[in-house]
């Protein structure tokens, strides 16, 4: 009988030619596992197809409430953006799939772990040492790493052995998917200085094209959590799903960046992320609202530091775990309403409320009831400047 490996399986190219190729290379019997993070319409037919491969037995696990509630929320109340641009849409999702994978080994008497991804990215990475933190007795195996093809040779390789693949070589965008963002690489956009064509969107509008009237929502928050938009409650599937589909209807959520992969190259990455960026701005705003100046000061060092460790596929790891604790500290009183324009590609908050306000009318306001003692300044600024003043003139610091 032969071993078993667990692949963890898209349908898309790479994994698609691991069926075969692992069992002309390897000799084991392929279990397709797709994990469903809202990257698959299709399921049925997905599913259908690692068999047709030749895949042994075809398993799905609907994890979308899983990786809402356990990873992108916590990310959010962390405001996590890799390099203040990317919410970690893809990096987010490597971690519960990793756990996933494990769990279907022990399950299935599985002695390794199969992945599609590359040398050269980032999901390799994560994968690995999740998997390596889990369960470091099981083999992990990543075909393309191994096989030594190129993405023509690999289109090639399918085409021969008749296993049908969503890409051409006219049109070799590689896409991962989850509720959280989509990824798009490949093809022409490995060009920085070239525009990405309109073709390589699918979730947003382009900015030209949306409508031509601006929209308002508002969102509600609890303890860092939205919970409803426009006065709805809703599921954290069905909230990101929703925002997903209205800020993208506007032409909010592209992103193009030139981004430092874990493995030491810049490479130009394309993300489409409507609800992850609102719902990042809208929190963030409402934060400078609920937490005290030291408060949200320190948090952005942590939001740093938690962002990097994810991105840098250290979700298992000690130190995430311990900023996540302080992280949901932070986030007592982070409740209330934050209302945001969306037009033409922008989202803008445009106003934000909480019971738990540290912002007070009666001392910002210049107008009348201005309870702000404006006599206490001078005697603030003196004790204040004491120490700049005392340095310059016993050290002579204005000679320059």
């Amino acid at each position: 009988m032969s071993d078993k490996v667990i692949l963890a399986y898209s349908g898309g190219l790479d994994t698609s030619v691991a069926i075969k190729w692992i069992k002309e290379k390897y000799d084991m019997d392929v279990i397709a596992v797709m994990i469903d993070v809202g990257n698959e319409k299709n399921i049925t037919v997905v599913k259908q197809k690692a068999l047709k491969v030749g895949a042994v037995k075809s398993i799905v696990i609907d994890a979308k409430e899983a990786f809402i509630n356990d990873y992108a929320f916590p990310a959010l109340q962390a405001d996590a953006m890799y390099e203040d641009i990317y919410p970690l849409a893809t990096a987010l999702s490597r971690p519960l799939m990793a756990k996933l994978l494990v769990g279907v080994a022990r399950e299935e008497g599985a002695s390794a772990i199969a992945h599609g991804c590359t040398g050269k990215g980032n999901d390799q990475v994560r994968l690995d040492v999740g998997i390596n933190t889990l369960a470091p007795d099981l083999k992990i195996i990543a075909p393309a790493r191994e096989w030594g093809m190129t993405r023509e040779e690999t289109i090639a390789y399918a085409e021969k052995n008749n296993i049908p693949v969503p890409i051409t070589v006219a049109s070799p965008y590689s896409i991962d998917e989850c509720l959280w963002g989509k990824a798009i690489e490949c093809g022409v956009l490995e060009d920085p200085w070239v525009e990405p064509p309109d073709d390589a969107y699918t979730w947003t509008k382009s900015p030209d094209n949306a409508p031509d009237k601006p929209e308002y929502i508002e969102i509600e928050f609890e303890k860092g959590i939205p919970t409803a938009v426009n006065g709805r409650k809703m599921d954290g599937i069905s909230l990101v799903t929703f925002l997903n589909e209205l800020a993208g209807m506007h032409g909010v959520g592209r992103i193009d960046h030139i981004e430092d992969r874990l493995v030491g190259i810049k490479s130009r990455e394309i993300y489409e992320a409507p609800a992850a960026l609102v719902l990042v701005q809208a929190h963030k705003s409402l934060q400078t609202m609920t937490l005290s100046k030291n408060q949200l000061n320190f948090k952005q060092m942590v939001t740093l530091k938690y962002s990097d460790l994810v991105y840098n596929g250290l979700w298992f790891s000690g130190l995430r775990q311990d900023l996540t604790a302080y992280i949901k500290s932070t986030q007592r009183f982070v409740s209330g309403t934050v209302r945001l324009k969306l037009f033409k590609g922008s989202s803008v908050v445009v106003g934000r409320k909480s019971p738990f306000s540290l912002y007070s009318y009666n001392l910002a306001t210049y107008d009348k009831g201005d309870e702000f003692d404006q006599s206490a300044s001078p005697g603030f600024i003196h004790l204040w400047g004491l120490p700049s003043k005392t340095q310059a003139q016993l050290q002579k610091l204005n000679q320059d």
